[in-house]
């Protein structure tokens, strides 16, 4: 297949540049995969398609305020921080690229700077910061890291505490992401005690959203594309509840594409296998699935991973159908925007 199979006319008016006063309030598309049958709805409704002992997995990721902004000689700079390689050592993405070499020196504030130590491909940097302490930096000084796709002036300070509020689901634990998984975002505390109460099991992995889920696709030929690496940890607890729903044949919810890549990177000879790995799983249509029976996500920006992920679980021309009259109905696109439960 082709890159360009997966593209589609999106209105930018549908791109959704806030997310809604309420999270629950989001639109839901439900889509069945045995009759093609395409409803709508809204996520509100969620819980009502679970009984008692079907299992949901969620990715507790939790988002840091990633984006930042520093000074060399004047001139601003915006930067992505990416992983923390040891203390006080960052990689980065920076930009404009162009104006920091090895050995500059950056200021972001108040006796908190950095120099680079590495220069690395595509607007990569390593950063040596002069204290070890760079995470409770970035939380006085970071933004959400929001895609692109979502207007935001420099350094907003208006949007600052919603975005860091928002861009971030309800049972985030774990800090490591430089992006939502944002299908979880459409959860409030109360849909999660409803689920619960109604006996359905709700366990949570992780997996750290990193570059990869969000790297653009430059090759013509989707099978010429490869993954960038992303880390997941699934604790023995949740690797036993999955392979023992799988026995019993009860549906296996999977709430985002990185849930879905995360459960099926464990899957090994017949089983899902605790641990904490680094996958490249790229999943496009041709992908047996061996975990994952139903799946709660967004909508995805034509032509990406994340859009072909969702094409080879319930099948390209159904898939296509259901995103074009998702323009039709003017549900709301990408992060901020409306979810789809694909059955």
């Amino acid at each position: 297949m082709r890159v360009s199979d997966f593209d589609y006319d999106l209105p930018p008016v549908l791109v959704a540049q806030h997310p809604l006063p309420r999270r629950g309030d989001s639109r839901m598309m439900i889509v069945e995969r045995a009759t093609g049958r395409i409803r709508h709805g809204r996520f509100k409704e969620f819980p009502g398609f679970f009984e008692a002992g079907d299992l949901l997995v969620l990715n507790d990721t939790k988002v840091i305020p990633a984006r930042a902004w520093g000074e060399r000689e004047g001139a601003k700079i915006e930067f992505l921080f990416l992983k923390e390689l040891g203390p006080g050592l960052w990689e980065v993405m920076c930009r404009p690229a162009r104006r920091l070499g090895k050995g500059d020196r950056i200021h972001f504030g108040p006796g908190f700077e950095a120099f680079v130590e590495e220069v690395g491909e595509e607007g990569k940097r390593v950063l040596r910061f002069d204290r070890p302490d760079v995470r409770a930096e970035l939380e006085t000084i970071g933004y959400a890291p929001l895609p692109p796709y979502i207007k935001r002036g420099r350094q907003d300070l208006a949007c600052r505490r919603e975005d860091l509020d928002r861009y971030q689901t309800v049972f985030a634990r774990k800090e490591g992401a430089v992006a939502a998984p944002t299908a979880g975002l459409h959860f409030t505390k109360d849909a999660l005690t409803e689920l619960k109460a109604k006996g359905v099991r709700v366990r949570h992995v992780t997996l750290d959203v990193g570059l990869a889920t969000f790297q653009p696709v430059r090759a013509e030929i989707v099978t010429d594309h490869k993954m960038l690496e992303e880390w997941y940890l699934l604790s023995p607890a949740m690797a036993h509840d999955i392979n023992a729903a799988r026995a019993r044949q009860r549906p296996v919810t999977a709430v985002g594409t990185t849930v879905v890549r995360t459960l099926e990177s464990a899957w090994h000879d017949g089983n899902v296998r605790p641990g904490r790995r680094a996958t490249s799983l790229f999943i496009y249509p041709g992908y047996d699935f061996h975990v994952v029976n139903r799946l709660l996500t967004n909508f995805h920006l034509p032509k990406s991973t994340l859009l072909m992920l969702v094409t080879a679980f319930a099948g390209y021309d159904l898939i296509m159908r259901a995103y074009r009259e998702a323009v039709r109905e003017r549900y709301r696109f990408f992060s901020y925007g409306d979810c789809m439960l694909i059955l």
